[in-house]
């Protein structure tokens, strides 16, 4: 009874404008909300061609208008850059519209070059100073989403509003064993990036799990795994379409931040040797193939993590591409006859 969930990351394909991917999410999540996946998550990432999605706030208030049952949430809000105080307030305002389907992820990434760090933040600092910080403002945020900010804090009487009697979910986010340290010190659930990191995530999501101290917002430890997935009807149609994320992954380590080419644009690439062993190592961050084999792989994968929910990021040129990935994804799992069980 593997739960799957969605991260979306708003891609730009090659020919398309921001407001067209922006549209693609929302229609994403609207299949998803039907097909019967758990969670809907939007990322936030600056200052990039390939990438539209740039204030998950916003985005998801939107989704959350036009879907009607599926949680949604940031995968994540860069907490580095911001005040924890409004970051509170702008989930609390989310969780008072649609109560019980708000997840809050948090990720201490800078999401962008150091110089447009210095531009979200309006100050001149090292980029690395919020990682500093990082501890103490996620302190202060649940702080503020509980109402239980400690006596003699700077910040002691102030609320967040609107004042609600629940919260979001709150999840830290990360591609290393150091988010899941945070994420156990604070009794938050914890989603490992696998797509980032394809090496090392069960021994974070161990380490995590051992570690952890309950807390108002978690009894017990939570975590997912999220991974990069494109399926097609046959191996040989996901190989092909597949072209195209590896291409991407790869001019993304390479600093070049365009939007996603299609297969045949990727079969033109001059790839170096170093381009080729780079998008073999990559392949451990993916799972590609017909639904029999992604369903496998999938189970596998959730059975090394010991979770019972997986989360998957869409790639592919073509948004009938991402389309066709979760609906057989749903199809290979019967997420809506499970849906419509309970």
């Amino acid at each position: 009874m593997l739960k799957l969930s969605i991260l979306d990351q708003s891609p730009v394909s090659s020919g398309f404008t921001h407001s067209e991917a922006l549209q693609q999410t929302i229609g994403l999540a609207q299949v998803a909300d039907r097909l019967g996946y758990t969670r809907f998550w939007v990322s936030e990432h600056h200052n990039s061609a390939g990438l539209a999605g740039s204030s998950p706030e916003v985005l998801l208030s939107t989704l959350a208008a036009r879907t009607s049952r599926i949680r949604l949430g940031s995968g994540g809000v860069l907490l580095p850059h911001y005040s924890p105080y409004k970051v509170a307030e702008n989930f609390r305002m989310l969780e008072a519209l649609y109560p019980g389907r708000i997840d809050l992820g948090i990720g201490r990434a800078p999401g962008g070059t150091p110089h447009t760090a210095k531009a979200l933040r309006g100050i001149s600092a090292d980029m690395f100073e919020g990682l500093e910080r990082f501890p103490a403002q996620v302190t202060d945020l649940l702080g503020f989403l509980a109402d239980s900010v400690e006596p003699g804090h700077v910040f002691e009487g102030i609320r967040a509003t609107p004042l609600v009697d629940s919260m979001p979910q709150v999840w830290l986010l990360g591609s290393t064993g150091q988010s899941g340290v945070y994420a156990s010190q604070a009794g938050a659930a914890f989603c490992f990036a696998h797509f980032i990191n394809g090496a090392g995530g069960q021994h974070a999501v161990r380490s995590y799990r051992s570690s952890f101290q309950p807390s108002a917002l978690n009894v017990v430890p939570q975590a997912t795994v999220c991974i990069y997935v494109l399926c097609a009807e046959t191996q040989a149609e996901a190989e092909g379409l597949a072209a195209s994320i590896d291409l991407r992954i790869l001019q993304t380590e390479k600093g070049e931040f365009t939007g996603v080419k299609s297969p045949e644009e990727a079969a033109d690439y001059v790839y170096s040797d170093w381009d080729q062993t780079r998008v073999r190592d990559n392949r451990s961050r993916m799972i590609i193939g017909d639904p029999n084999q992604v369903r496998e792989q999938l189970l596998k994968l959730a059975e090394s993590y010991q979770v019972d929910e997986v989360m998957v990021v869409t790639g592919g040129y073509r948004f009938e591409t991402r389309l066709q990935t979760i609906e057989l994804l749903a199809e290979a799992f019967n997420l809506e006859m499970r849906q419509h069980a309970f």
